[in-house]
This record gives structure tokens, sequence and C-alpha cells, in this order.
């Protein structure tokens, strides 16, 4: 159940004024918050974190205890790193309303997200890689169901801010279970 809990959480608080929420949360703005939008959605959810969860269960079989816990530090380093990286994004005044396209630009937005990159480390670490997996999924999709009933709304939060405390946060707990697993702290 931690697995569960722990990617439930990481995923719904990584994804908080990512990419993919903030493009649902335009895309609603725009052309309004329809079913087939949302469905899309969550599809791309449960996918993206089903193939990482699957990556982290194979990989888990090749790496010692030991490499486990370093390969979740080295996720949470890079999830920090991720999130508080400046970016810049641009959103069509005019979007496709083809939800074949709008699911292909989320599935590339979330399968390189740090989001996703935590459920791969937490399926490797943990026993139950679909536990992992099923959490990444409802955070994932919790994070767009945020973005689709914000709509435009969402681009006024202190988003920014958030995303640089919660990298702060990560790099910090990435740091220091990757200096514990080196027996450097305790």
């Amino acid at each position: 159940m931690s697995a569960f809990l722990f990617a439930f959480a990481a995923v719904a608080l990584t994804s908080l004024g990512s990419r993919d929420q903030l493009l649902v949360a335009h895309l609603a703005g725009r052309l309004g918050k329809t079913l087939g939008l949302l469905a899309t959605g969550l599809l791309v959810s449960v996918l993206t974190a089903g193939l990482m969860a699957w990556a982290g269960s194979t990989i888990s079989a090749m790496l010692p205890p030991a490499a486990k816990s370093m390969l979740v530090a080295i996720a949470l380093v890079v999830a920090g790193v991720e999130l508080a990286w400046p970016r810049q994004m641009r959103l069509a005044a005019e979007p496709t309303r083809s939800l074949g396209a709008i699911g292909l630009v989320l599935f590339g937005y979330q399968i390189t997200d740090a989001a996703r990159f935590l459920v791969f480390a937490l399926a490797a670490g943990f026993a139950f890689p679909p536990l992992a997996g099923a959490g990444g999924a409802l955070g994932g999709a919790a994070a767009l169901v945020l973005g689709w009933v914000a709509g435009d709304q969402l681009a006024g939060w202190p988003l920014r801010a958030v995303r640089i405390a919660l990298g702060a946060l990560l790099l910090l707990t990435g740091l220091f279970i990757g200096l514990s697993v080196r027996g450097l702290i305790y």
C-alpha cells in the first residue's frame, strides 16, 4: 500500500503546473469542458503510469536493494530539478479539437515528465509495482481533473512558487536518501 500512496502523492504534487495539466486547463478554457477531453486525459494518465510501472518492475528484477533505493533517490533529485527548471510554454490560440492529437501530445508530455519517472522509480523500489502504477495513474488523473475544472483560471494560480518549493523539497529528500544509501549519513 505504501507504493500506491507514495506514487499517488508524488504524481499529484509534481503534476501541479506541469505541461499536461496546463494543456488540459487551456483546452478546457478554449474548447469547453468536454467529457471527451477529460476521458482522453484520464486514459493517457492510466497508460503512461502503467507503462512506467511496467518498466520499473522490469528493471527491479535486475537491481540489488541498495540500487533500488539509489534509483528512488536519483528520481527524486531529477524530479526536483525538473520542477524548479524555468520554462516557457506556448499554448495555441486556436487549439485542435482532435482528441487523437490531444492524446498524443499529452502522452508525449507525460511519458517524459518527472512525475512518471517517479512512478518508474517507485515501481522499481517497492515490492508490488502495480500499486505504484495505480497510484501514479490516480495522481495523474487527479491533476488533470483539477486542470480541466479550473480551465483558464489555472494560469492565474501561483504555480511557479509551488513548483519551486516542491522541487526544493524533492531535491533535499533525494539527496538525503542517496547519502543514506551510500552510508554517508544515518
